[in-house]
């Protein structure tokens, strides 16, 4: 299910030369996160606020809505990294976020095309009051899962104590012949104001710097709707994710998003302004800094909001906003009110 670099794939996202190109053959594999906004089944969960989302809720949510919101994204998750590698090998893995359950997860897996590629899911039922989750999809044949946590998110201010949120996914694995973990987020909305969300990020970054100092050799991906961009402080100072690669060092992050938003587009809208919230972030490990074009092992070639007209409104006020699936009290049918993102690693192979 490997898919080969041509030698134009090569120099186009390399930058390499033609000769060198002809000496090397990489292997690619893409790594995504997807926002897939509410995707809830239509049975009540004990415990959890999820009352909008039954039939006789706010939403009128009902199995008709459910079966067209499974399709839609599995349409989407489907087609993500398909821009690089073949229609039938997609994304090695996937982060989402604000799902309800694993039963909304395994009906997701079901759907075409997920089915056909054998898609998994690793996932852990955690505290938050709706009942929204982080998850990873992932394909067995390219990510082998070996371990699976969820950290809780700690609060530090007693006033707090009594609530409770969504946690920290940790998912550990070989990709590639490598040793890979993800930690797929989705930190406290904006709403909560920027003290939480930064919090958020320094518990971020205690995860990540356990990983890699029990295995110096592990390579990490920080990934999720982190509510914040990347220049906010959440990202750029506690988490330490870096606008260059050349500015990376040993215990900070490579935030390739940060250009994109400085470009002009990002993965939601308010406003009729972009915000870039959807990020996926990587460890020095998986990067050629100094120049090097040593692909040994896993690291970072290129990366790419995912777009396609169909996930954008086309008409109306919001014409150009990320087509939702309800908006204004109507059901549209639509997506998510964020656009997806993706990263490519390559590796040589012997």
């Amino acid at each position: 299910m490997k898919k080969y670099f041509s030698i134009l794939i090569l120099m186009l996202l390399l930058g390499a030369s033609c000769a060198w190109a002809q000496e090397k053959k990489l292997a690619a594999y893409a790594v995504g996160f997807y926002n897939l906004e509410n995707l809830f089944d239509t049975c009540h969960d004990s415990g959890k606020n999820d009352y909008e989302f039954l039939p006789s809720g706010s939403y009128r949510w009902n199995g008709l809505k459910y079966a067209h919101k499974l399709r839609n994204m599995a349409q989407v998750l489907g087609e993500m990294g398909t821009d690089i590698l073949p229609q039938s090998v997609g994304c090695a893995m996937i982060g989402v976020s604000e799902v309800e359950n694993a039963k909304c997860l395994a009906d997701l897996c079901n759907q075409e095309p997920l089915k056909a590629r054998g898609y998994q899911f690793a996932h852990i039922e955690g505290p938050d009051a709706r009942g929204v989750d982080c998850a990873l999809l992932y394909n067995p044949a390219l990510f082998t899962v070996h371990d699976t946590r969820l950290v809780p998110y700690v609060y530090e201010l007693e006033k707090d104590s009594a609530r409770a949120t969504r946690g920290f996914l940790t998912v550990s694995g070989m990709m590639g012949g490598d040793r890979v973990a993800v930690i797929v987020n989705h930190l406290p909305s904006r709403f909560a104001g920027p003290y939480y969300r930064e919090l958020g990020a320094r518990q971020i970054k205690m995860v990540k710097d356990s990983l890699i100092k029990a295995d110096p050799g592990m390579k990490v991906l920080v990934m999720g709707d982190m509510n914040d961009d990347p220049m906010d402080r959440s990202m750029a100072v506690e988490l330490g994710g870096k606008r260059e690669i050349k500015d990376v060092g040993d215990g900070d992050m490579y935030n390739p998003w940060w250009n994109v938003l400085a470009g002009g587009t990002g993965t939601l809208m308010y406003n009729g302004a972009w915000n870039l919230f959807d990020q996926i972030l990587l460890s020095p490990s998986l990067l050629n800094r100094d120049g090097q074009k040593d692909y040994s092992s896993l690291k970072y070639v290129k990366h790419q909001i995912f777009r396609r007209n169909y996930l954008f409104q086309q008409e109306g006020k919001y014409k150009g906003n990320p087509k939702r699936t309800h908006a204004g009290g109507s059901w549209l049918d639509g997506y998510s009110d964020h656009l997806p993102v993706v990263v490519y690693l390559a590796k040589e192979v012997k």
